[in-house]
């Protein structure tokens, strides 16, 4: 196990823990996953996380995985892990990690509830460094629910990929649904991507011309 901190006298913003292992052979970015017939009792065990998603090739998000979306989580060929939350990854998650060689990027934000809310702009920024690095991929984003620091980590990332701010919102309400926070949309339009317009979007394959993205969004709309 390696763990990386910061030089004495700096702000610690993200802690990693890279697990040394030999993870299974990885076919297109997902895992052989077993027929049916080799399920237990016949039943299908690969459970995703709540709130799981696919954000973009080699990336996706959710909330806090639990015990038994490990099984479906293999099946994702994983490299890293972001994890937004404070709090210290359970044991039984790191023998996860361990067992599967995933890199943990752990950026401890605290949970807020408006009006009290300090979301850090520079671990946002540091934990996009992590996502644009495709030798990060496949990785996961998950906070505790996978709503507001996931969803303002991908809002940011969007506004990368030159969404629109219609498109941005209406991927972040989708998630948070009614416990959507003006907060948090009022950050993502606020934030500032120019210091990372150099990093490559190579895996990227969202459309530049954010004219089409609101088009898209108003015709999903419709229905």
């Amino acid at each position: 196990m390696k763990f990386e901190g910061h030089p004495e006298g700096e702000e610690e913003i993200c802690r990693t823990i890279e697990v040394v292992s030999s993870p299974a052979p990885v076919v297109c970015g997902l895992k052989s996953v077993p027929a049916a017939d080799d399920d237990c009792n016949g039943e299908n065990p690969y459970i995703p996380p709540l709130n799981f998603s696919l954000v973009d090739n080699g990336i996706f998000r959710s909330g806090f995985p639990d015990s038994a979306n490990f099984s479906f989580l293999q099946t994702l060929g994983l490299r890293s892990i972001i994890c937004l939350c404070p709090e210290p990854y359970p044991a039984a998650y790191m023998e996860f990690i361990k067992s599967n060689g995933i890199k943990l990027f752990q950026f401890g934000i605290e949970g807020y509830k408006e009006p009290f809310v300090n979301i850090p702009e520079d671990t946002i920024r540091e934990a996009l460094k992590v996502v644009l690095d495709i030798r990060n991929h496949p990785v996961l984003i998950h906070c505790k629910r996978g709503k507001h620091r996931t969803g303002c980590l991908v809002g940011c990332l969007r506004k990368l990929q030159r969404w629109c701010l219609t498109s941005v919102f209406d991927e972040y309400q989708r998630f948070a649904a009614a416990k959507a926070r003006v907060s948090d949309q009022r950050f993502m339009e606020l934030f500032d991507v120019s210091s990372l317009k150099h990093m490559p979007l190579t895996f990227s394959c969202s459309r530049s011309d954010c004219e089409c993205c609101c088009i898209r969004v108003k015709d999903d709309l419709k229905y």
